[in-house]
């Protein structure tokens, strides 16, 4: 079974439904491995102290799916400082041996967003879409070879009745079963 690696980056799941819920219904998929990234690095992360350990974890994984809450139009600062970590290891220090092993793979981002869909528009009250917002990070997935996939967006993630939120999750299920039914290509394959 293709193994899918969800990198949660929320700073306190405690105060957050909505990804608890989105995490729930991954979860129930198989074949799924989901990382608090909080939970596991509550003092931050670096590239010398932790950068072959999440090296070692994404090289495992056939599919990386990124889950966040959006703040301030951007990522949460731990997902920055992983990036820092993790990628400029495997693809400025290590490429041969980790980044080259990781390309091909899909990325998906799975992110939440407190206004609604239509305050993400030209003209909205947040001006930009989500595939503008998002532009640095598809950058990054470019640069590391890494498969672009669809993103998932919650909207009005904390004001979600409880069956609004179990139809986000239904959805969220679903969006990862069709990134896990996308073959993959590995390494040194024609893109």
């Amino acid at each position: 079974m293709p193994n899918t690696l969800i990198l949660l980056f929320h700073p306190d799941l405690s105060q957050s439904k909505a990804n608890v819920a989105l995490a729930e219904a991954a979860a129930s998929l198989p074949g799924v491995e989901i990382v608090d990234m909080h939970a596991a690095y509550p003092a931050g992360i670096t590239l010398e102290r932790d950068g072959a350990v999440e090296a070692r974890r994404l090289m495992a994984a056939d599919r990386l799916v990124l889950q966040f809450p959006v703040r301030w139009y951007s990522t949460p600062p731990l997902l920055k400082a992983w990036q820092d970590a993790v990628l400029t290891r495997m693809f400025y220090i290590a490429y041969e041996a980790e980044g080259r092993a990781l390309e091909g793979r899909p990325l998906m981002v799975a992110a939440t967003a407190g206004n609604t869909a239509e305050a993400y528009r030209p003209g909205g009250r947040n001006l930009f879409p989500f595939s503008a917002l998002f532009a640095p990070l598809q950058a990054t997935a470019h640069r590391c070879g890494l498969a672009w996939a669809e993103p998932f967006v919650v909207y009005r993630a904390d004001k979600l009745e409880p069956a609004e939120l179990k139809l986000a999750a239904a959805g969220y299920a679903a969006a990862l079963a069709g990134l896990m039914a996308t073959p993959t290509r590995s390494a040194g394959e024609a893109a």
